[in-house]
């Protein structure tokens, strides 16, 4: 992926065409506002009786990881604008406190998917959670992967946006995972792979050709994805066996 990438940055940029500068312009900006908004609509539907009023107490890691997903989608929101309004250097300072908490919340990530998959499992009598772990290490070996490229090429702005916000796409799994039709069906993969399509049709339209990132992304991110459903609820057992080695 690495390689196909840099191969692109002789590229030249089509610039925007008249009726898409507003397009151009304001795209990141308005897909890091639509982002929170699914986060807030999604995790609305289950955070009041899993982490505000639970009937059996979550553990407090819980909240430090909520608070660590919620602190990068306001970090994602006011990197876009501060771009948007041209404070550049404000930007890049302001980046590596993301650098920073991109390298919490994945180690984060994953502690927090060995214990709640514990608490599910023994406390709460939930099935399928031995198997349902690849979820949230999948997840967090994608999202690490992803900006771990963005900050490599945070001097590259035509890499660097689109693999932070894909990789920040990628997250939303958990919000439309709440969504019970979503859920049920395991469809919530396919739902955050929607938003990322919105990037797709920005580039078709200002651009005139869809991006390497996304001609690199997608399709993998959809061979990962479809592997973690059969993974989780196909339960082969070999999976099977190291779920419950991990979780007792």
């Amino acid at each position: 992926m690495a390689s196909s990438l840099q191969g692109a940055l002789a590229v030249p940029r089509v610039r925007a065409a008249g009726r898409y500068r507003l397009l151009d312009k304001y795209f990141y900006f308005a897909m890091s506002l639509l982002i929170a908004a699914i986060v807030v609509a999604g995790f609305s539907q289950t955070v009041n009786r899993n982490l505000f009023h639970p009937a059996v107490p979550r553990p407090f890691l819980l909240w430090i990881h909520a608070a660590a997903f919620s602190l990068w989608v306001v970090f994602f929101i006011l990197q876009s604008a501060l771009v948007r309004v041209r404070k550049v250097k404000l930007h890049r300072l302001l980046g590596w406190f993301g650098v920073g908490l991109a390298a919490i919340m994945v180690p984060l990530g994953v502690t927090i998917a060995v214990i709640m998959g514990r608490f599910d499992k023994h406390v709460m009598h939930l099935p399928n959670t031995d198997t349902f772990l690849i979820v949230p290490f999948g997840d967090m070996l994608i999202f690490s992967t992803l900006i771990g490229l963005a900050i490599y090429w945070r001097r590259k702005p035509e890499l660097h946006r689109r693999l932070l916000f894909v990789g920040t796409c990628c997250l939303l799994d958990a919000a439309f995972g709440r969504f019970g039709f979503l859920d049920k069906y395991t469809l919530y993969f396919f739902a955050a792979d929607a938003v990322i399509l919105f990037g797709v049709a920005r580039d078709l339209l200002v651009n005139r050709r869809v991006h390497i990132v996304y001609r690199v992304a997608l399709p993998s991110l959809l061979v990962l994805q479809l592997t973690m459903i059969y993974l989780y609820r196909g339960a082969p057992a070999w999976w099977s066996n190291i779920g419950r080695a991990i979780l007792g």
